[in-house]
């Protein structure tokens, strides 16, 4: 009777590695952020930071782990075989969520995900129970779902988003006007009490009242309660001194201090808070199995009561389950995406921005542009330039053969992250409350960057557009965790054969997710898009737009290719799928041309010139990109239409172009791939027979439709392809002359 129970064991057991895994993947970008934005320390050090708080963080988890077991759903009104589905239905729902927010590289909430998981899995269950009782309306469910409970949840993490955010904001406001941001000029008291603040605080909430609910408070519980103004004002001055003591005699940098113990603390606080959402649902499972088996009552009549008791965790599965956490932060690369999410958005320079905006982020940018107005127009003029002068940037001046690329933001900032965050998560876990790390560390960063004006005019519709992404996943996990955990255990319920059957297609998913981002990894070009002293020379002009013409050219060749094979056998998939390249590669180009700014910025003084160059490319390069991008909707939209197919002799035309334009973009590809500008002559030369030959199919067409054609649709797509053939030739021309120009010009120089 116990075998099958025993196999969903197994598989909640290998769920629960698996979910450590993507969990992991996801929220690591919670305690490593400030110190990596910040670059305080180095990355080695911040991952060794981070592995021990993470180790000590799940030493003191389990506490949190009766969320689990009671904080959603009454276990007594279960039996046995239900807490096993419902179980069952949130781990499938976790792991395929959180992965597929991982390829995203979209920061969303574990927290939420399980909560609103076994919501959905309980109330599904509690549903089916209800309509398999003739006594129960639909109103009886709420003597299934601890509603009170969940309420409490629900609310103290939406609360958590507007508390993070306005905390984070104000005390970064506060904190910028104590130090600037030329900090290191600032008195060494300010300093060191800034120091015995920050780790006050991070001691007390994060040890002290971290350890709260852990086998191990009984032996401090004495020495703490009763006796916390104490503590708090005995630490302060402790470490005040102590922070005054390594500054006056080690010149230790007390910031950089603040962000180690930080990233200690916040990672600790993560595991303590967060584990539960990884292996509180499988080690649940099994404390489950372990009553019923002595029971000898049927698993369809055992009571899950003895849920609501308070059962200890094993303290060697906690470091288990700690050791999986860390070998996944070293190890994921889905990891880096997620953290270079989160940076991006709250960085303090500009550059590429990964959000596009919206109406919605054009409104709060211009509500907000208002608001501060108002703030200038009642506050004295006096005020506003004391702030003002706290705000500004030093200017880093670095010698012409120096490279330095910018952190993106300072150690004060980072240092108000990891502590504001780490004291709000670090209350939360001592009440017991599955607060949201993703949200409270994401807000906190996002009020700190507010605060510290790094969301200027050029940036600010970007971020809040962002942001907005962002907190706009969180509620769509919140909703699809709901219901895809209500029709996963709704499956279970149904057959238990729906069990294998659902992890193989998460097995599937994860696989495909896994090979896609890798790809896409591959794919992704390292543009650095930030402010830096890097000397570019003409060299390195000739180099950067050779690989970005060859790259162009080549793509350009299979896309045009694609276009006129897929239309001759009117491969409506196949068409769709080449217009979504062709949209990338019109967004590389864009991302290109935004990049312009910084390029330019980093000539040396010998190759200015060549900025127009560069101009023009990329100009030349938007052009041809611009025209096969119309080619390929034209042809999209004709064919998705279900027009009739071009005649063979319009096709056959086509496909001569597609042979002659074929050869002149594979010699485009090489001459810039192996830097031979001397055969650009040849190249030059070719393209006036193919403008011949389309200029020729024109008149031919002109002639059909004086004689046999019938088809105004077709001519129209047939003219469209045509005319913007002539134009990506013409474009392309265009392009090698000028490089060939620019390259006889400046032969001299690069010799």
């Amino acid at each position: 009777m116990g075998d099958p129970y025993i196999l969903m064991l197994i598989a909640l057991a290998i769920l629960a590695i698996v979910d450590l895994v993507v969990g992991v993947s996801n929220d690591a970008v919670n305690f490593l952020n400030s110190a990596i934005g910040s670059k305080a320390i180095k990355i080695r050090n911040i991952m060794l930071i981070a592995s021990v708080g993470v180790f000590f963080g799940a030493v003191t988890s389990s506490g949190m782990m009766e969320v689990a077991r009671k904080g959603i759903f009454n276990p007594g009104m279960f039996v046995f075989q239900d807490i096993m589905f419902i179980f069952m239905a949130v781990m499938i729902t976790d792991i395929l969520l959180l992965d597929v927010f991982n390829s995203l590289g979209m920061p969303t909430s574990t927290t939420v995900s399980i909560v609103f998981e076994l919501l959905g899995a309980a109330v599904c269950i509690s549903l089916i129970k209800i309509s398999q009782n003739e006594a129960q309306t639909i109103s009886d469910i709420w003597n299934y779902i601890n509603h009170k409970k969940a309420v409490e949840i629900i609310n103290g993490i939406l609360l958590s988003v507007v508390v993070a955010f306005s905390i984070g904001a104000l005390v970064q406001f506060v904190s910028r006007l104590i130090y600037s941001f030329n900090f290191e000029t600032r008195p060494t008291y300010i300093h060191a009490l800034f120091g015995g603040f920050a780790i006050t605080a991070i001691t007390y909430f994060i040890i002290i009242k971290g350890m709260k609910g852990t086998p191990f408070y009984a032996d401090i519980k004495h020495l703490v309660e009763g006796n916390t103004t104490w503590i708090i004002l005995g630490s302060f001055v402790l470490w005040s001194g102590l922070s005054q003591f390594l500054i006056g005699v080690f010149k230790v940098n007390i910031l950089k201090l603040i962000i180690g113990v930080g990233t200690f603390s916040l990672a600790m606080a993560f595991s303590g808070n967060d584990l539960v959402n990884f292996i509180g649902v499988p080690i649940a499972a099994w404390n489950s199995y372990q009553a019923w088996e002595v029971s000898g009552v049927a698993a369809t009549e055992f009571s899950m009561g003895i849920l609501a008791n308070k059962v200890p965790s094993n303290v060697w599965l906690l470091l288990l389950a700690g050791g999986i956490m860390v070998a996944t932060l070293w190890t994921s690369s889905k990891a880096r995406n997620v953290i270079k999410t989160g940076i991006d958005l709250s960085r303090q320079g500009e550059g590429h921005e990964k959000f596009q905006p919206n109406p919605v982020s054009r409104v709060v940018v211009r509500a907000a542009m208002g608001i501060n107005a108002g703030f200038a127009y009642i506050l004295p003029k006096e005020t506003l330039q004391y702030i003002d002068s706290k705000f500004q940037k030093p200017v880093i001046s670095l010698p012409k053969d120096k490279t330095y690329e910018m952190p993106a933001f300072d150690l004060v900032r980072a240092s108000v992250n990891l502590v504001v965050a780490g004291i709000l998560i670090s209350i939360a876990t001592s009440m017991k409350l599955p607060l949201s790390t993703t949200y409270v560390t994401f807000m906190v960063a996002m009020g700190t960057s507010l605060a510290d004006r790094a969301w200027g005019r050029e940036s600010a519709v970007y971020r809040v557009a962002g942001v907005i992404n962002v907190v706009g996943g969180w509620f769509l996990t919140a909703i699809t965790a709901f219901i895809v955990a209500a029709i996963v255990a709704y499956l279970i319920s149904f057959d238990k054969v729906m069990i294998p059957i659902l992890l193989l297609v998460v097995g599937l998913l994860i696989g495909r997710n896994t090979i896609r981002h890798r790809k896409k990894a591959k794919e992704e070009k390292n543009q650095v898009f930030m402010e830096r002293a890097e000397l570019i020379s003409i060299n390195g002009v000739i180099n950067e737009s050779s690989d970005h013409i060859a790259s162009v050219a080549k793509r350009i060749n299979k896309l045009y290719s694609s276009v006129v094979n897929d239309l001759a056998n009117h491969d409506l998939v196949k068409l769709r799928k080449t217009d979504k390249y062709v949209t990338k590669l019109n967004e590389e180009i864009d991302s290109l041309k935004d990049g312009v700014f910084y390029f330019i910025k980093s000539l040396d003084d010998t190759s200015v010139q060549a900025s127009r160059f560069y101009i023009l490319i990329l100009g030349y390069l938007q052009d041809v990109a611009q025209s096969i991008s119309y080619i390929s909707r034209a042809t999209y939209k004709h064919v998705n239409n279900n027009h009739k197919n071009l005649k063979k002799g319009q096709l056959k035309d086509l496909k001569s172009i597609d042979n002659k334009l074929s050869k002149i973009l594979e010699d485009v590809g090489v001459i810039f791939e192996t830097k031979d500008f001397d055969s650009l002559v040849t190249v030059i030369e070719d393209k006036k027979e193919l403008l011949k030959e389309v200029s020729k199919s024109i008149e031919k067409q002109v002639e059909r439709i004086r004689t046999d054609e019938t088809s105004p649709k077709n001519t129209t797509l047939y003219f469209s392809i045509l005319i913007e053939t002539q134009d990506l030739v013409s474009g392309l021309m265009s392009l090698l002359e000028t490089y060939e120009e620019f390259y006889v010009s400046t032969k001299s120089v690069i010799s």
